[in-house]
């Protein structure tokens, strides 16, 4: 078996600090020859154990393709299960993390908790791992002027749709996905065909219309757009709408998988007056968010 240095957490969104932690891990792991492993669960701790759920900062397919890119050999997802929570800090260090897994070293956070009512932490986590032949390292933490980079101030900024804050602590744009469905082709009829967006579970910011970039339309790569979220209260209201408008692009998206980056927001949802009214604001804000596209936000 081969030994490993172990990071471990839950890791949505990947932010800039984890992408720190992952760099730390990585570099003990390349210092002793060992693979770097990331272990994370899924469903979240808090579905299992009723502390409550909130949309995720992103699916966890692209999670483990973001944790591979900031260095990880290997993604272990472990199933987080009543039984696994009932298990001993004693009996997780040494059945999980030494037996099955091979470490040499762990990487988790100051405040990280581990086995049943959460009895395990960062000091028991180091007596248990001299015993079985890894050490316990704290994780490193990276921020800015504003603290710490983390899932919970990504998440605030985008429901608050400060894009711009989640873009620097994420160091990306948040994106959203989803499945192109059929809609009742409004937007064709005003000039602007867009894709619905069905299945979508990321964190959503306030409804309103955003500057954004398109991936899976094509072979292309990603395509500037501008997308609606909300109830669409001019036409109907009855339930929400996620659409897409891909710039310059007449091809058939029904059916496909969509990452959308939210780049920037350009307004409020808002009501209007008439079907030409609206079409001339869809008209404004795609000029809006071509502009704000070609100087690379």
């Amino acid at each position: 078996m081969k030994t490993s240095v172990i990071a471990i957490g839950n890791f949505d969104g990947v932010h800039r600090g984890h992408q720190t932690v992952l760099r730390q891990a990585r570099a003990l792991a390349d210092e002793g020859a060992h693979a770097c492993l990331v272990l994370t669960f899924d469903p979240h701790p808090r579905e299992v154990l009723g502390g409550g759920t909130r949309p995720p900062l992103m699916r966890l397919a692209r999670r483990i393709e973001l944790l591979r890119e900031a260095g990880a050999d290997e993604v272990v997802v472990e199933p987080f299960t009543v039984e696994l929570a009932a298990w001993s800090p004693e009996r997780f260090a040494r059945e999980l993390l030494a037996g099955r897994l091979g470490a040499r070293a762990v990487v988790v956070g100051s405040d990280f908790r581990f086995g049943r009512r959460r009895e395990g932490d960062l000091v028991m986590l180091g007596e248990l791992g001299r015993g079985l032949g890894f050490a316990a390292v704290a994780a490193q933490i990276a921020g800015d002027e504003r603290g710490p980079f983390s899932s919970t101030r990504a998440r605030s900024a985008i429901e608050q749709g400060d894009l711009e804050e989640a873009t620097r602590v994420l160091g990306r744009p948040h994106a959203i996905s989803g499945r192109v469905e059929e809609g009742d082709r409004l937007g064709r009829t005003l000039g602007f065909p867009t894709a619905n967006l069905g299945g979508v579970v990321e964190q959503l910011p306030p409804y309103g219309v955003y500057a954004v970039r398109v991936g899976g339309a094509d072979e292309r790569g990603d395509r500037g757009g501008v997308m609606n979220i909300g109830m669409r209260p001019t036409v109907d209201g009855s339930r929400l709408r996620i659409e897409a408008h891909v710039f310059d692009f007449d091809g058939d998206l029904y059916g496909r998988d969509l990452r959308v980056d939210l780049v920037a927001r350009l307004r409020g949802e808002q009501r209007f007056e008439s079907l030409e009214a609206l079409k001339a604001q869809i008209a404004a804000d795609a000029a809006a968010a071509r502009a704000i596209l070609a100087r690379g936000l």
